[in-house]
């Protein structure tokens, strides 16, 4: 998945209506942000199993358990970096004999 420090760009930035109020921004599609972490998350129904990100680029507010909100990892897509590109140059380079 993802790991801190990682650069992502959002994918999908349609949130329900009402949203913002739990949240002071949010990842707009098409920009870039850095993982600060990775959680289990809860959706905004209560339902568990999906996998959370926090940004470094926003804080998210504290829910009523002491638990920063984070953003659903979905949203989210890494970003190839210079280091993906020369190891993928690389693998392409290799030669089974």
């Amino acid at each position: 998945m993802f790991l801190p420090g990682q650069k992502v760009a959002c994918i999908n930035g349609r949130f329900p209506l009402g949203i913002e109020r739990y949240f002071p921004s949010l990842p707009k599609e098409g920009q870039q942000y850095t993982i600060r972490d990775i959680v289990p998350g809860i959706g905004p129904q209560g339902g568990e199993g999906e996998i959370a990100v926090y940004l470094i680029e926003i804080i998210g507010s504290i829910n009523d358990h002491g638990i920063e909100r984070g953003f659903n990892a979905e949203r989210f897509a890494p970003l190839q970096t210079d280091e993906d590109e020369l190891e993928q140059v690389r693998e392409d380079e290799l030669v089974l004999v």
